[in-house]
């Protein structure tokens, strides 16, 4: 698909320029859009099939040659930028992916208009990529824009439209207004089963979403019967190996867990991985999702051997399929220090934290909840070495930090608040609440 492929369009570019007849120019032309549109669909489906170094160097041949032979305005050159983003955000390499939107954004509205649905379209990708890098608040204002915008050229209950409501409150989940959230999630469902029919694919995935709001606002119970009631619908439409199915398993999963359910769930969870590496392959980002889940329900039951090395190996296996920075191994990296931690490994514990905040900051953002989430585990882990000085000082700064950067009502920040209270007056003997793990809810 490289170096061949591109001669061959460059010569074809050259005979449209030199044939001289305007018959033979429009007919290779033609070729050539084909050629391109062919590769550009290879890389649409390399990013699904989650092969993204190959999908990156090929998006950044094809971005290369439809700017070069089309021209930068054409709209499969702006198309192939956009692919190329995306690529980059699968990647975990979410500065470049804000940076290319941001820049195709620009040319969509120079070129097409503001409210050209492809424009709309690359701002809700836009601030998909803002809140994957931790710039929730960023992510929720352009997310409120192009809700606004839909709604108004497109109709309330177009599925476009929807989506954007969908991806607020999402983005209103991880900023901390789980109560706002929930209820837009109720309205996007409600909304969907009337545009769309209950058992369409998008309406199922909003259920799926409300029952994870419904997680994350502490009602266990309630989410625990919409996950298993979405369950039954999924399988019934999508078969019982269909990744939203898989998705909704893992996280009716991760509730059993919630509710002490331990056996439960590490026996779901296990099942869950087992499917994942049949149907999706042992090195899809889902598995080692799946792999990380079932570490951390042997952690819940106590298997601590078991955990720290499903750990261990998850880590290398991350290193080794997505890289030592991407987002993905850098929560394997905090994950097996929480499992040393649990093993009264502190010391080790506490040299991985220490090096995993900094490369969270550079690849997140020190405003990342999941940077701020490894923040409040160094000083956890401080802690429990005896260093409580160091540690209630750590506390007290991150949780200045996540009050700014998430509210003082997100789920973390009261976490935070306990811990802190915990370490100025509780015996370092004493537990706290939450491990500090990042696990792999899937939505």
């Amino acid at each position: 698909m490289g170096p061949p492929a591109r001669g061959v369009l460059a010569h074809l570019a050259r005979r449209s320029l030199v044939g001289g007849a305007a018959g033979r120019r429009a007919h290779v032309t033609a070729i050539v859009e084909r050629a391109l549109a062919t590769r550009q669909w290879a890389l649409r489906q390399l990013i699904g099939a989650v092969d993204l170094a190959r999908a990156i160097e090929l998006g950044e041949h094809v971005v290369a040659d439809a700017v070069r032979i089309l021209g930068a305005d054409h709209p499969d050159a702006l198309a192939s930028r956009g692919d190329l983003a995306r690529a980059y955000e699968s990647a975990g390499r979410v500065d470049e992916a804000i940076a290319q939107y941001e820049a195709v954004l620009r040319d969509y509205q120079r070129t097409l208009g503001h409210e050209h649905p492809d424009t709309l379209s690359t701002r809700n990708n836009l601030a998909d990529a803002l809140e994957a890098a931790g710039r929730v608040d960023e992510a929720i204002e352009v997310y409120e824009s192009v809700v606004a915008q839909r709604a108004r050229i497109l109709g309330p209950e177009h599925p476009d439209t929807l989506s954007s409501l969908n991806n607020l409150a999402d983005a209103l989940e991880s900023a901390g207004c789980v109560e706002e959230a929930i209820e837009m999630y109720e309205g996007v469902v409600a909304r969907r089963v009337r545009v769309l029919g209950a058992d369409h694919p998008d309406t199922l995935i909003s259920r799926n979403n409300l029952a994870s709001a419904h997680d994350t606002a502490g009602r266990v119970e309630e989410a625990m019967a919409q996950f298993e009631a979405v369950l039954a619908d999924q399988q019934r439409v999508l078969g019982s190996d269909h990744p939203d199915t898989l998705a909704t398993r893992n996280n009716l999963a991760y509730v059993y867990e919630s509710a002490q359910r331990i056996e439960e769930a590490v026996a779901l969870y296990e099942h869950v991985f087992a499917d994942r590496v049949r149907i999706l392959g042992a090195d899809h980002p889902d598995t080692l999702i799946s792999r990380n889940n079932v570490a951390f329900g042997y952690l819940s039951a106590g298997r601590l051997p078991e955990a720290i090395a499903e750990h261990e190996a998850l880590l290398d296996d991350r290193i080794r399929i997505l890289g030592a920075n991407h987002p993905d191994t850098l929560t394997s990296r905090n994950n097996l220090a929480i499992a040393y931690q649990s093993a009264r490994r502190i010391d080790d514990a506490i040299t991985i934290l220490e090096a995993v905040v900094p490369l969270r900051t550079q690849v997140l953002g020190a405003d990342h909840p999941h940077t701020l989430r490894s923040r409040h585990n160094i000083a956890n882990a401080y802690r429990l070495a005896g260093r409580t000085t160091e540690a209630v000082a750590l506390f007290a700064s991150v949780l200045a930090d996540t009050e700014r950067a998430l509210g003082t009502e997100s789920p973390l920040t009261q976490l935070i608040r306990e811990n802190l209270a915990a370490a100025q007056t509780a015996p370092v003997e004493e537990s706290m609440d939450d491990p500090g793990g990042d696990r792999g809810r899937t939505v």
